[in-house]
């Protein structure tokens, strides 16, 4: 890691630490309980170069790497992991792919105003009837002379009402075939895409969740990411740093759960001293400040080996695995040494336990990482162990 590299994380911490602090920290519970969303404070991280961090200068982006990307997604995270999954979402998912796998028109057309936060972007791969299994999805895009109409659901979006603007996997070919989807870029007013209904989530309540609806939605052939069938593929290379910024919005929840239950157990007292002088308590803590430094590590060593080019889809997927289910188990462990009050609302840890459940699922179950790790170790896609 270069010295500049480290100066960045540390100038990016301290930034956002202060932006959320400002901006986040007094609003959290009106925004869970309410289910708010608050589109207004994107434009805010937006001035703070947050909203287009891997996007070039050239195209109005902060010109960052996945390591400051990674510490800006922790820093929100742990203070409001709802925000922090908007914001990765939005510059992992929509704003990656274009910058992936966009013509110079479409860059330039698109990515100043997603960097900018003047655009909020969605991604649509998931369907009702196809999470993982997404060579059988139902959307379908078809060839009308230069333009294409799309037909079909999108459900589980992040910013599916909200977005301005969205790369979409639509199937171009039949059922469970090679080559069978391609993805397009649909702004939102076009005629046939509308928002649907939105999710009553069990966490990251401020995080926009809803479906993308498609009824004869004809947009131009200009719109078109890419080669014709190439968009399941596209779609795979996104994911390989989506999942590192699922790992990172794990590692900040992990965190803000962890600093909340080292705070109380010290200020916490029974039978006339602080319960972390306990041996139950003080070990726990010891637990999670270890399960938390692994999976530090995993994430980072993800985002540099993306900083630097390297094939990552097997320690992307390790990060995402381990990074997410350390969240979950730092949250549980969290509420435990609260005890009652850790159940309550009044208290920061209930929040971080109904949001950590969350990363286990999005992009890829702990499961498919199960299979995308054990795929590349079975059949020697990648050997690397550093």
């Amino acid at each position: 890691m270069t010295n500049e590299i480290v100066e960045n994380k540390e100038l990016i911490a301290q930034s956002v630490r202060k932006f959320s602090e400002r901006f986040i920290q007094p609003n959290i519970r009106q925004w869970d309980d309410s289910q708010y969303f608050p589109s207004e404070l994107f434009q805010e991280l937006g001035n703070q170069g947050l909203m287009g961090m891997l996007v070039p200068d050239y195209y109005g982006g902060s010109g960052l790497g996945y390591q400051e990307y990674v510490t800006a997604i922790v820093e929100l995270s742990r203070v409001d992991g709802s925000i922090g999954l908007s914001m990765a979402a939005h510059n992992s998912l929509c704003t990656n792919h274009i910058l992936l796998f966009g013509n110079d028109a479409q860059k330039s057309a698109y990515l100043p105003r997603l960097a900018a936060g003047e655009w909020l972007g969605a991604w649509g791969l998931t369907e009702p009837n196809t999470g993982s299994d997404a060579g059988n999805m139902r959307t379908t895009a078809h060839r009308d002379g230069d333009d294409w109409v799309l037909n079909g659901a999108k459900n589980f979006i992040t910013h599916g009402i909200s977005g301005h603007v969205a790369v979409v996997i639509a199937r171009t070919g039949e059922p469970n075939t090679p080559h069978n989807a391609t993805a397009f870029i649909v702004e939102r007013g076009t005629p046939g895409f509308a928002g649907g209904r939105k999710e009553d989530k069990l966490g990251m309540r401020a995080s926009e969740t809803a479906e993308m609806i498609f009824q004869e939605c004809r947009i131009s052939d200009s719109q078109r990411l890419g080669a014709v069938g190439e968009g399941f593929i596209q779609s795979l290379k996104v994911l390989d740093g989506g999942r590192i910024s699922i790992a990172a919005l794990s590692l900040g929840i992990a965190y803000g759960a962890y600093d909340a239950a080292v705070a109380y157990a010290k200020e916490r007292e029974q039978f006339g001293q602080p319960i972390a002088n306990f041996q139950g308590i003080s070990f726990k803590l010891a637990d999670m400040a270890t399960a938390i430094e692994a999976a530090k590590l995993l994430t980072y060593q993800a985002a540099a080996l993306k900083d630097a080019g390297e094939p990552v889809t097997k320690e992307s997927a390790m990060a995402k695995l381990f990074a997410s289910e350390t969240a979950v188990s730092v949250a549980n462990d969290a509420v435990q040494i609260f005890g009652g009050y850790g159940y309550t609302k009044d208290y920061p840890v209930e929040k971080f336990y109904r949001d950590a459940k969350l990363c286990t699922i999005g992009e890829g179950t702990s499961e498919i990482q199960k299979l995308v790790i054990s795929r590349h170790i079975l059949t020697g896609i990648s050997t690397r162990f550093k």
